[in-house]
């Protein structure tokens, strides 16, 4: 093809033309298509499409939704390592300004070569593996469909990604580069802990317990006697299993329970716990959510006891993660900048004395996750099929480069409840 600055062949020159306005000028891939063609970069990341379903992806769903749907269904192949390709694309969409906002123009443009190829059509159905959650956002029922999309995968499937104590949220590392996934997440509940102040008899409410990582090494290491919500059955039963192989039947409650059932008048005593920790969990309970979700962990916790929130955070149009990870992951999920969850925390009535930031700590956590999915790759797939496992790639992957890039972040924020002394000390030394 001449004219046009593009260099190709066949059905691959004839896309990259129709790619431009959406990519911001020449390809920064090297696609290969269905019929042997060719266009882009020959020292670029090569992108494969097997199927012309691909391109009625990115035609009815442009940008990172059709891309990641294509994906997913193999309808499109990344060749090579995924995060180098990602991390390109990333790159060249920054330095050409490419917002994902393709004009009306650029769509008539692809609509027309798609025609003139003759692969123009509806779009085609939604992968299996994309959320279907229905009714009012973030009513009771619609946050147990989200949840029930993201963990019914299986407690051996997180098993075979996640460490021993599947500790499924940042953990904390040191300065040796060789820290396993397993130590580094013992490390953080070692400093959640010391943080709340555990101590034999202290007594900690852990809400969003997961299946149980910091609700169990809370009694096992420092002596506490602990409660722990979680709105998962599978994560319930597996946390039951635990408690009971390894005699903390007496030291730790898992509740099948709802955060706001732990904020209303009948739950319990207010003040009950002189401790709550809460990993990773006020990202799923929505914006107008948010100030009932504070209301929960202050009534909870006794006047001068301390509340610690572990906390993924996100500037920018999509506080949900994006288009991807809101369709296939976490539906319904919010992240803010650090600094409005700190307002939210302060306005509903507690002192924030300590925030951690811990981003590049997710970049070597995720890594960590991603390792142990490759090494175990045969028995995921299965257990959920090829489609799901290249969403978990793609997720990890992207999350990983989200976090490096600063796109998102995560902190540690350690508050106390006003109305008595706090014992925290002068000094800190976590």
């Amino acid at each position: 093809m001449t004219g046009t600055g593009v260099s190709g062949t066949g059905v691959a020159a004839e896309l990259a033309v129709a790619a431009a306005p959406f990519v911001g000028g020449e390809l920064p891939v090297r696609l290969l298509v269905w019929d042997g063609s060719t266009a882009g970069p020959a020292d670029a990341p090569v992108v494969e499409l097997r199927s012309p379903d691909a391109l009625r992806r990115l035609l009815w769903h442009p940008g990172e939704l059709g891309a990641a749907q294509a994906y997913v269904t193999g309808e499109l192949q990344v060749h090579g390592d995924l995060g180098s390709a990602l991390t390109k694309a990333f790159a060249v969409g920054r330095e050409r300004g490419v917002t994902g906002r393709p004009s009306p123009v650029a769509l008539a443009q692809g609509a027309r070569t798609l025609r003139a190829l003759g692969v123009l059509g509806r779009p085609p159905a939604a992968p299996r593996s994309q959320a279907r959650v229905r009714g009012r956002l973030h009513s009771r029922r619609r946050d147990r469909q989200a949840i029930r999309h993201h963990y019914d995968l299986s407690n051996e499937f997180y098993s075979l990604i996640l460490d021993p104590a599947m500790a499924y949220s940042c953990a904390y590392y040191g300065d040796d580069s060789d820290q396993t996934v397993e130590s580094a997440q013992r490390a953080k509940l070692d400093l959640v802990c010391r943080k709340l102040d555990l101590a034999p008899g202290t007594r900690l409410l852990d809400v969003g317990c997961g299946w149980g990582s910091l609700s169990l090494h809370a009694a096992e290491h420092f002596g506490a006697q602990v409660v722990g919500v979680t709105i998962a059955a599978e994560q319930k039963r597996f946390a039951d299993e635990r408690i009971a192989r390894r005699g903390l039947g007496g030291r730790v409650e898992i509740r099948l329970q709802d955060y706001r059932e732990v904020a209303s008048p009948g739950w319990g005593d207010a003040g009950a716990f002189d401790a709550v920790g809460s990993l990773e969990m006020g990202e799923h309970v929505g914006e107008h959510g948010y100030p009932t979700y504070v209301e929960a962990l202050r009534r909870a916790v006794r006047p001068g006891g301390r509340v610690l929130v572990q906390q993924m955070s996100r500037t920018g149009r999509h506080p949900g993660g994006g288009p991807f990870i809101e369709s296939f992951i976490a539906p319904d999920m919010h992240m803010r900048p650090v600094g409005e969850t700190i307002a939210h925390l302060e306005r509903g009535g507690l002192e924030v004395r300590d925030v951690q930031a811990l981003r590049e700590h997710y970049v070597r956590t995720v890594g960590g996750w991603l390792e142990s999915f490759e090494r175990h790759l045969p028995e995921l797939t299965a257990l959920v099929g090829e489609e799901v496992v290249r969403v978990w790639r793609l997720y990890l992957v992207g999350g990983a480069l989200a976090f490096r890039e600063g796109r998102m972040g995560v902190d540690q924020i350690l508050c106390v409840r006003p109305g008595r002394e706090h014992t925290l000390p002068w000094q800190r030394a976590w």
